[in-house]
């Protein structure tokens, strides 16, 4: 046995030194060799950053690292959306490459990652946060993740497979695992800490110091808050992620998160209960609740930025006192933007510049010059490359970033990148956000949505930053149509892209197939004693067809319970007319909020019930839901306690049920079908 610190310290010599074959010279010249801190936050936009201009808040130790080291201004993701983006930093491959396209995907560990190349170069590895690919990380010396998205308060973390429940707020823990592992390190080796925070993701709970922080300030809303997309195409309409009617009681702290211990469920009450007193009381409605929505939003993303924003003040204030920092290359990145009310949304997806726009700093003592800022196109695609080059580990050909060193170090290369090209899978799904792909050059932007639609859209950003004005059907841009088109060929080409290929990756998303299910989205699916145990990363289905369609009457009964112990947990029975998922209607447990639901659509949609309910989260449950098409209602059962409510939907039929999981993983017994 041995504490701790000896593991860590242990985990770092004997995985780097020895099974990696780590050689006399390449330990004599350790403390020569650069380390890297690669710092991540979720979801962070840069323009929620002062470095950036923000006009809503400031980050005076983000800054910190901007004023010592490079602001990069044109800074892009290749696929704006969490797990898909980290898959492409650690392997410097597009998504499309490196097998990681969406949510709902396992990681392939055994590929070529950064990390492994380094650990093989004598380096220590560590990664401690947010990891998010369902696998575990593998390349590293030492691991202690968050399952999933984890939580804000109290969290479960999973070190080195075995998990381990934290008490405090998940930003400082995450913060205070670092430096431990820090200290307890081999100080003769080189390391690279990849440091990721879950901040500032939905839903956006406040750290304890941070609750009332803004609450004397009206936050001035974004230009384009009740922007009506007119000269966009469907897709912009067409999404779910506005702040009029997407955001829930949970997002908004209409309701205070479950699992908090007395102390911080006090402290709680007492920062949201008087204004949502105050906000029940007004009573708003039209743009007043928008405006009132989006300022509660607003205040407690920038609340949970500023835990983050402290959090690494911390940290590079450890890295002088430690005398690391003059030898440590720091980066500070997200995984990819976020709309903070712009176009009147939340989240990301779309590659329109709030979201695909990623925040970079880097600082690296003596070799980036302080002050500097960069306008070149730089890419998440890069990063891996750039790690290796400063760690004097040859850089694969097969990796499709490059390295920027030189422009950090004042450089840019003349045979520099002029276009960058994207590429978003994920729909059918949450936020309905739909398939695209396309490119961005200094000057324009050119979008093509595919698969349930085909539209374009184009963007002149000297003239339209804000991108309200779709010029593509305008004539005077013909030429830049033609040769704007072209390029996205071109770059289709280079990193083996097609329509092919988009085809392909698609299909093994939105329909897959199982021996007992006719429809399978996103759903992995085990068969057990207790019947089938569903897990999806994202939104998950797995739909049976009934043995003839039931035209009146029909009840689905079947036992249920989580799996999991953190984060979200549901059971939910779905059915409806087909085995699209968003003709479907989702009735059930949600177990982690405490919940009982009724929603229409599979990946999000319209809630129809949702009543509080105190139960047992171990327990099994036993769901039934009844429907009559011909009354139009719908009835819910858990546990002998039933709610009801109309059945919007005006089917004829109903022909498939199944199971759906979200971000979760559920024991569901074989469903009952009655009916007629």
């Amino acid at each position: 046995m041995m504490d701790r610190r000896g593991f860590l310290k242990a985990a770092g010599v004997t995985a780097a030194g020895l099974a990696l074959g780590a050689t006399p010279r390449l330990e004599a010249a350790a403390k020569k060799r650069i380390n890297i801190l690669f710092i991540m936050t979720d979801d962070h936009a840069s323009h929620a950053m002062s470095c950036y201009g923000s006009r809503i808040n400031k980050t005076p130790n983000l800054d910190r690292i901007a004023r010592e080291g490079m602001r990069f201004d044109n800074c892009f993701c290749t696929n704006g959306i969490c797990a898909p983006c980290r898959a492409v930093v650690l392997t410097g491959k597009h998504s499309h490459i490196n097998g990681h396209i969406d949510n709902t995907k396992r990681f392939d560990g055994s590929q070529q990652t950064f990390p492994k190349l380094l650990q093989a170069a004598g380096y220590q590895t560590a990664m401690i946060g947010k990891w998010h690919l369902q696998s575990d990380p593998t390349g590293f010396d030492y691991w202690n993740i968050l399952p999933g998205q984890g939580d804000y308060y109290n969290p479960v973390m999973i070190e080195m497979g075995e998990r381990k429940k934290y008490t405090g707020y998940v930003t400082d823990i995450i913060t205070d695992t670092c430096m431990e592992w820090l200290k307890g390190r081999d100080p003769e080796k080189p390391f690279c800490l990849m440091y990721h925070h879950k901040a500032p993701h939905r839903n956006w709970q406040p750290g304890p110091k941070h609750l009332t922080l803004y609450d004397d300030v009206t936050m001035p809303e974004p230009e384009t808050l009740f922007d009506d997309h007119a000269t966009k195409s469907a897709a912009a309409r067409e999404q779910e992620m506005t702040i009029e009617r997407h955001l829930n009681a949970a997002d908004l702290k209409l309701t205070a998160p479950r699992g908090l211990t007395e102390a911080q469920l006090t402290a709680w009450n007492a920062a949201y209960e008087p204004k949502n007193e105050a906000f029940r009381e007004a009573k708003l409605e039209g743009k007043e609740l928008v405006r009132w929505k989006y300022q509660r939003y607003i205040k407690d993303y920038l609340r949970c930025i500023a835990s983050v924003d402290e959090n690494v003040g911390r940290m590079l204030d450890y890295l002088d006192e430690s005398g690391l920092a003059e030898n440590t290359l720091v980066f500070y990145t997200s995984d990819q933007g976020f709309y903070l009310g712009d176009r009147g949304w939340f989240d990301k997806r779309f590659m329109y510049e709030e979201s695909l726009r990623m925040p970079l700093l880097a600082r690296l003592p003596g070799a980036v010059k302080a002050r500097s800022v960069s306008a070149d196109l730089v890419q998440n695609l890069d990063f891996a490359s750039t790690f290796l080059d400063y760690a004097g580990v040859e850089i694969p050909t097969d990796m499709q970033g490059r390295s920027f060193r030189r422009i950090l170090e004042g450089q840019t290369p003349e045979a520099w990148r002029k276009s960058i090209y994207y590429h978003y899978y994920e729909y059918p799904a949450v936020h309905a956000v739909k398939r695209h792909y396309g490119v961005r050059t200094r000057r324009h932007k050119l979008i093509h949505f595919y698969y349930d639609i085909d539209a374009w859209e184009l963007y002149d950003l000297e003239k339209d930053p804000g991108e309200t004005r779709n010029v593509y059907d305008d004539p005077a841009y013909a030429g830049v149509v033609k040769e704007l088109k072209i390029e996205l060929e071109r770059l289709r080409a280079l990193y083996g892209d097609s329509d092919e290929l988009a085809r392909q990756l698609r299909d093994g998303l939105v329909k897959g197939t199982h021996p007992d299910f006719q429809a399978v989205y996103g759903a992995a699916i085990r068969k057990s004693d207790f019947g089938y145990d569903i897990t999806a990363q994202g939104s998950g289905f797995a739909l049976k067809k009934t043995l003839r369609p039931l035209t009146s009457k029909a009840a689905f009964r079947c036992k249920l319970k989580t799996l999991r112990t953190d984060g979200t947990r549901n059971g939910l029975i779905c059915f409806g007319a087909s085995d699209r998922p968003d003709d479907l209607i989702k009735c059930g447990v949600y177990i982690g909020a405490g919940e009982y639901v009724v929603q229409y659509g599979g990946f999000g949609g319209e809630e129809i019930l949702r009543t509080p309910a105190k139960f047992d989260k171990d327990k099994t449950f036993d769901v039934t839901v009844a429907v009559d098409l011909h009354a139009r209602t719908l009835v819910l059962t858990v546990d002998g306690k039933e709610i009801s409510g109309p059945l919007k939907k005006a089917w004829k039929t109903i022909d498939h049920y199944g199971y759906t999981a979200t971000s979760t993983e559920t024991a569901f017994s074989t469903i009952a079908v009655e009916g007629n």
